[in-house]
This record gives C-alpha cells, sequence and structure tokens, in this order.
C-alpha cells in the first residue's frame, strides 16, 4: 500500500494538510487557509478513490460496481454537505453545475487532446459511452426541469413557491429510484454500470480489505476535516479576490473535488485505454446528476435549510451545453486532440462567464 501512496504524485500535496491547520490556528481570517485546504482537498479525494477500488476489487464484480458506483464522488458529497451545514446554499448548486460541466468538457477534452496527441485518432466504446450519455441527458431533464417551471409560471428564476420545493423533492426521490435501478443492473450483470475495470498497469496491486478499509475511512475523516476549514475560510477569500459564490463553486470547488478523477481519467488517455478515460469523464457527472445532487437535496430539507433544484440561467445553459457537446463527440466511438481542444475551448468561455459574475450577484 505505501508503494501505491507514493507512486501518485498527487500524494506530495498532502503537505498542505498540516500546514492548513498551522494557519487556521494563528491566523484564521487569512485567505491562505482556504488555499491550502482546497490544495490538500486534491489528494484526499483520490485517497478516497483508491480504497474505495482497492476494496471493489477484493468485493467482487457486483459489489465492487456498488461500491464504485456509492462512494465514487465522495469528497463531493462531503464537500457539499459541510457547504450546506454553513448555509452556502448558491455554493452547493454551482459545485453540482461545476462538476458536471467540468467532467465533461475539461476532463474528457484534456483527455482527448493529450492521449491524441502523438496520435492520429484513439477509439473507444461507442454503445458504452452512449449509454452513460443517455443517462445524464435523463438526470439532466430533473435538473433543469425546475427552472423551466418556474419560468413558465412566474416569468422568472426568482420565486420560491412551494410547489417548486415539491417539485425539487420529489425529483430527488426519483433520481435516486433510477440510481438504485442501476445498482440492480449491476448486481445483475456483475459490472459496474458506470466505469470498466482499470487496465492491467491498476489491476496489479491489490490490498488487503482492512488496509483497504483504513484508507477509506482515513481519506474520509480527512476530507470532512479540510471541506469544514475549506467552508469557514470561503468569507475572506471571497472579500479579498472579490469572486462570488458562483464562481468559486462552479469552477474552484468542482476542480478541487474531481483533480483525482481528472488525473485518472488522463493517465488513462495517454495510455490509449480512451473507453476507460471517457467513463471516468461521463460516469462521473452522470453520477453527481443522479446520488449526490438528489442525496443534498434530501438532506437539505431533513435538516430544516431546503435547497432546490433551481438553476440560474447560466447554470442551465452551461449544463445543456456541455451534455449537448458530449453526445456529439462520444457518437462516433472516435477520438482526436482537435476534439480535446474544442472542448476545452467551450469550458474555458463558460468559465469566463462565472468568473465575470458580479461578487454580489
Amino acid at each position: 500500500m505505501l508503494r501505491a501512496l507514493v507512486d501518485n504524485r498527487l500524494n506530495v500535496l498532502l503537505v498542505a494538510a498540516p500546514i492548513s491547520w498551522a494557519l487556521a490556528a494563528t491566523l484564521p481570517a487569512s485567505a491562505w487557509v482556504f488555499v491550502t485546504a482546497a490544495i490538500s482537498l486534491v489528494p484526499l479525494a483520490g485517497l478516497i478513490g483508491l480504497g474505495t477500488e482497492q476494496l471493489a476489487k477484493r468485493a467482487g464484480p457486483a459489489w465492487g460496481g456498488f461500491l464504485n458506483a456509492t462512494f465514487g464522488n465522495a469528497a463531493e458529497l462531503i464537500i457539499a454537505i459541510v457547504a450546506l451545514n454553513g448555509n452556502h446554499i448558491a455554493l452547493v448548486q454551482a459545485s453540482f453545475t461545476g462538476s458536471i460541466v467540468g467532467n465533461l468538457l475539461l476532463v474528457l477534452g484534456l483527455s482527448f487532446f493529450l492521449g491524441g496527441l502523438g496520435r492520429r485518432s484513439q477509439r473507444f466504446a461507442r454503445t458504452r459511452a452512449t449509454n452513460a450519455t443517455t443517462m445524464l441527458f435523463l438526470a439532466v431533464v430533473a435538473l433543469i426541469t425546475p427552472a423551466v417551471y418556474d419560468l413558465s409560471l412566474f416569468g422568472s428564476l426568482s420565486p420560491r413557491p412551494p410547489a417548486l420545493d415539491r417539485l425539487s423533492l420529489l425529483s430527488a426521490a426519483v433520481l435516486i429510484g433510477a440510481y438504485a435501478g442501476s445498482l440492480i443492473y449491476s448486481f445483475r450483470a456483475r459490472r459496474d454500470l458506470f466505469r470498466s475495470a482499470p487496465g492491467p498497469d491498476r489491476a496489479e496491486r491489490v490490498f488487503s480489505a482492512r488496509a483497504a478499509a483504513g484508507l477509506l475511512a482515513a481519506g474520509t475523516i480527512l476530507t470532512t476535516i479540510e471541506a469544514e476549514m475549506l467552508v469557514g475560510a470561503l468569507e475572506p477569500v471571497l472579500a479579498r479576490f472579490g469572486l462570488s459564490e458562483l464562481f468559486v463553486g462552479a469552477v474552484i470547488v468542482a476542480v478541487i473535488g474531481n483533480a483525482a478523477e481528472h488525473y485518472a481519467a488522463v493517465h488513462a488517455a495517454r495510455c490509449d485505454e480512451m473507453t476507460l478515460a471517457v467513463e471516468i469523464a461521463v460516469g462521473s457527472s452522470a453520477q453527481i446528476a443522479l446520488l449526490v445532487a438528489p442525496a443534498v437535496v434530501i438532506y437539505s430539507f431533513a435538516i430544516g435549510r431546503p435547497m432546490t433544484l433551481l438553476f440560474n440561467g447560466l447554470e442551465i445553459t452551461a449544463i445543456a451545453l456541455s451534455v449537448i457537446a458530449t453526445a456529439m463527440v462520444v457518437a462516433d466511438g472516435e477520438s482526436n486532440w482537435v476534439e480535446g481542444l474544442q472542448l476545452m475551448a467551450v469550458y474555458l468561455i463558460l468559465a469566463l462567464a462565472f468568473y465575470l459574475i458580479p461578487a454580489a450577484g
């Protein structure tokens, strides 16, 4: 296990965790607390993913699919719950948007780009990619329907009628049901619906069940601690740099929470395992839409801080465009670096739009 931890270059960033603790104790109002906590969350998300992957290998195909599907985005879920407890609802909603958009445009685009360098093209399993994209589209329908409902009845995205709360809560329940269906399929088909098995170079090391569980537990506990510090230091960062919660959630928090998967997808693409790279990017987005977002919505109602699935116009546009762009590029089962560059260009334009939103907005 130690060898696997040392081999992952991202783990060098774990040094940021004790630095964030020292800064929080001595300079609690410093923006550097946010920065160091954010950096530490990158390798911690990777530790959770590694622990989950190793437990999945020990559990076999059926339970392995369940573990990967359930804990694949644990870091994002923890950050969202901590932020919601701090009443940063706009940040949480934006982080969901950023995770979906970032995985589909930035991660997939970077994988296409770096994987395609030096190669004429790369091929991947089109059926798996289109199936995952279809699942994502169905989930996105539930994410944008509340906005369509609000616009149709009130002509704006500002009113909060009780019916909108009920629609969001019921939609979240439907998404959880659809996710449960995917888990049932995983058991019957004895494979992970969201992700195929890793390549041979990553299948050799298998930890003991105790070591894998310990790694998962340690990663989860440390992630919760760092997420608390990240959210607690949010206000100084917003004030110092004039950023909006929308930008911080959609770009910064989303990139942090998905950094480990970004690395895994790009590495797979460079090794010409493009099917795995596509499934990491698209499957992670589907998990956010099918499980993480609806689970947090249900949790928000349970703690008395209702969070609806009502996104603003820019978020809706970003999600819709990212799904359409992904569906277009995976339809032929072939990728090249030019397509990757185009996807990243779309992401950059959307990120700039989020950045230019006034902090008071």
